[in-house]
């Protein structure tokens, strides 16, 4: 198993050449999976549904095969497994603990699924969970690549970067997606079954991973990366540690404040993170500024999106649920009596979870906290790596407006102007007018006529700001324009600008 003293490969990384060519073979890869099951069948996949899973593949061979072993965890002759997964041998799979021996049958004792992270299929080993068949999870189970963890790495700027460090690699998911855009990758885990299974999964993979043994950021101490990215065990709830792959043995939010806080300490200049997080709503207190007091004073720009809040009942209920409990079931009911109990002697009235970007700086920390609990598109990586950007261009304007004043700009060509009218004494009265942006987070602005105006007459090679402020002055008033006017002006360009809906443009 790895750890910070180098150690030979496990039994089950060194299966990975064998393994590999059976699935190679058997074309068992996210796009031939897909095109086996068709639509419905992959849908019933989502939902945990087996029958119709298993009714698709049923004349699939080889491949039909691995999809029932594999993914719904069905026991099956010894001979039709054997020559599913020729080369491997599997009485050495079974040792390595790929595999387990059913009486004549076999059936699959790890979770091994493939994935298009964006740079071809990859595997993914984990341990099995409750998906397809009823079973409790122990408290070192490694969870598989769940609904969390493809929200990151849909999150996840993927930027061409020299080092990368997943910290709480889990199966090692993460960091396999790294590998595409870094140089080198180094994942830390407490659970040593789960860098046993990353050490698996990189194999399998044909990867080069540094897998380090420890809590927390312990086993890089004094080490610096070019982008951290952290799916860590960010439930929160009472200081408990029922399952290491949620649970962190921090009270409330203690876990995302840890990483939140300590992140920086280990990012180099001008590198960013990407992460996971919850925080909890406490009665009377803004949850903007209870994360922002997680950030040292200088050296971090963050971006910090909450994409979810939940009440505390149907936070409860969703992790005994993920956890393999029966909310009606006596013990998963005294597990949320103490949960609930916990939050209400907090004052907890609800539970923030989403996305957490942090860059390096050489200034003063800078917070945007923000709700983006509308519709958007993924991926959100591309729109992080451009907010960093942006910001450093609204932090120069802080300094030095003329930056602003003496710029042009352009309105994005996903920016759509919608005028709301309804019905008046008058006939149709606009009521609002409001810009969208129709990709990305697709953020929404209120404006009023002039603004309208005012971008309507942006363009690459067109006035500055300046000018152009002073013609629409000067068009609807007759005179020039106020301090007044100059500054909301300013102050609405700027914040379309931090929200893409508006660029200025690069000096020649």
């Amino acid at each position: 198993m790895p750890t910070n003293e180098t150690t030979t490969a496990s039994e089950l990384a060194a299966l990975a050449p064998q393994l590999r060519a059976a699935l190679t073979r058997a074309r068992y890869d996210a796009d031939t999976l897909l095109a086996a099951l068709g639509d419905d069948a992959h849908a019933a996949l989502g939902r945990s549904e087996p029958v119709p899973v298993r009714r698709a593949v049923r004349d699939a061979g080889e491949l039909g095969t691995l999809v029932r072993l594999l993914l719904l965890g069905d026991a099956l002759p010894e001979r039709e497994v054997a020559a599913a997964l020729a080369p491997l041998d599997l009485d050495r799979a079974v040792a390595a603990g790929l595999l387990d021996r059913d009486g004549d049958r076999v059936r699959a004792a790890l979770d091994l699924r493939p994935l298009d992270l964006g740079a071809g299929t990859r595997w993914a080993l984990s341990d099995l969970d409750d998906s397809m068949t009823r079973r409790s999870l122990t408290t070192e189970h490694v969870l598989g690549v769940g609904h969390a963890s493809l929200s990151l790495l849909r999150a996840t700027p993927t930027r061409p970067v020299g080092s990368v460090l997943d910290l709480g690699t889990g199966c090692g998911i993460q960091a396999v997606h790294a590998a595409a855009y870094a140089n080198t990758v180094t994942g830390t885990d407490v659970n040593r079954r789960a860098l046993w299974l990353a050490e698996a999964t990189a194999a399998l993979n044909g990867l080069d991973l540094e897998l380090l043994a420890g809590s927390w950021f312990e086993p890089v101490a004094g080490r610096r990366f070019d982008q951290v990215v952290a799916n860590p065990p960010f439930v929160v709830g009472p200081a408990r540690v029922e399952h290491t792959y949620r649970d962190s043995g921090l009270a409330l939010d203690g876990a995302s404040e840890l990483v939140i806080s300590q992140a920086p300490q280990v990012l180099a200049p001008g590198g960013t993170a990407a992460m996971l997080a919850s925080w909890v709503h406490v009665a009377g207190q803004d949850w903007r500024a209870r994360v922002s007091d997680w950030l040292p004073d200088h050296g971090v720009d963050a971006w910090i999106v909450q994409r979810d809040i939940a009440d505390p009942g149907l936070y409860v209920g969703t992790w005994l649920r993920d956890a393999g409990l029966d909310p009606r079931d006596p013990q998963a009911q005294r597990e949320a009596e103490r949960w609930l109990a916990a939050f209400e002697a907090a004052d907890v009235e609800g539970v923030g979870f989403g996305f957490v970007y942090l860059r390096a700086t050489d200034d003063p920390t800078e917070l945007l906290a923000e709700d983006l609990t509308h519709g958007f598109d993924d991926p959100l990586g591309a729109e992080a790596t451009a907010y960093f950007e942006r910001s450093a261009w609204l932090r120069a304007v802080a300094a030095d407006d003329d930056l602003a004043w003496s710029a042009r700009f352009t309105v994005d060509p996903a920016t759509a102007l919608e005028r709301v009218y309804l019905p008046g004494a008058q006939g149709w009265e606009q009521r609002v007018a409001r810009l969208h942006r129709g990709d990305g987070p697709r953020w929404q602005h209120e404006i009023d006529d002039d603004i309208a105006a005012l971008l309507a007459g942006m363009r690459a090679e067109g006035l500055p700001l300046e000018e152009l402020v002073e013609l629409l002055a000067i068009g609807r008033t007759g005179t020039s324009a106020t301090a007044e006017f100059r500054a909301a002006a300013l102050d609405i360009v700027t914040g379309l600008v931090g929200h893409g809906l508006v660029h200025p443009v690069p000096a020649a």
